[in-house]
C-alpha cells in the first residue's frame, strides 16, 4: 500500500466515523422526541426562549418546498454522491476539511432516514422570544441540521484559510493578465 492510499484511507476513517456518530446522535435524538412528545406537542423549557417541540418537516432548510418529501429525498442522495465522488475537492486530507464532511454527510444522512422511515424530518429545537404578544422564533431544527450548517461553515473557513495562504505566500505567482 502506498502512502498516498494509506493517507486517504484514513481520511475517509475519519469522515465516515464522525458521520456515524452525528448519525447515531441525530437518531437518537429523535427517538427522544418520538417516545416523549406527541406530534406537534410543545414543552417549555426556558419560558420566551427555548422549547422542545415535535414538529415534522416535509420541506428544506426553514420549510421552503414543504410537501415536497420525496423530491428531497432524492436530492439528499443525489448530493451525497456528489460529495462523495468530489470530496477531495473540499480539503479532504486536512482534520478540518475531514471533520466539515463528516459532519455534512452525517447531518445529510440523518435527514434522510427521517424523509423515508417517516415521510418528514422530525424537528425538535426551537429558540424564540415574546414580542408585542407574539412569538417570533428561530426555525426549529434538529442535530442533523446542526452538522449540515456547521460542515458548511468549517468548508467556508478552510477554504478561506487556503485562500488566505495561498494569497501571503511568496512563492504563489500573482494572475497576470493577457497581453492586450
Amino acid at each position: 500500500m502506498t502512502l498516498a492510499n494509506s493517507i486517504a484511507q484514513t481520511s475517509n476513517r475519519r469522515i465516515a466515523l464522525l458521520a456515524v456518530v452525528v448519525i447515531a446522535l441525530d437518531q437518537f435524538t429523535k427517538l427522544l422526541v418520538l417516545r416523549l412528545l406527541g406530534y406537534a406537542e410543545e414543552k417549555i423549557v426556558a419560558d420566551g426562549f427555548f422549547k422542545f417541540v415535535h414538529w415534522g418537516n416535509t420541506g428544506a432548510a426553514w420549510s421552503m418546498f414543504r410537501g415536497n418529501n420525496e423530491i428531497l429525498a432524492v436530492v439528499a442522495i443525489i448530493a451525497l454522491g456528489v460529495l462523495f465522488f468530489t470530496r477531495h475537492h473540499f480539503d479532504s486530507k486536512t482534520l478540518l476539511g475531514q471533520t466539515a464532511l463528516g459532519l455534512i454527510f452525517g447531518g445529510i444522512i440523518g435527514n434522510l432516514i427521517d424523509r423515508l422511515r417517516v415521510g418528514h424530518v422530525i424537528d425538535f429545537l426551537y429558540f424564540y422570544i415574546q414580542y408585542g404578544g407574539k412569538e417570533i422564533g428561530f426555525p426549529a431544527f434538529n442535530v442533523a441540521d446542526s452538522a449540515i450548517c456547521s460542515g458548511v461553515v468549517l468548508v467556508l473557513l478552510a477554504t478561506w484559510k487556503n485562500e488566505h495562504a495561498a494569497k501571503s505566500d511568496p512563492a504563489t505567482p500573482e494572475p497576470t493578465s493577457p497581453p492586450s
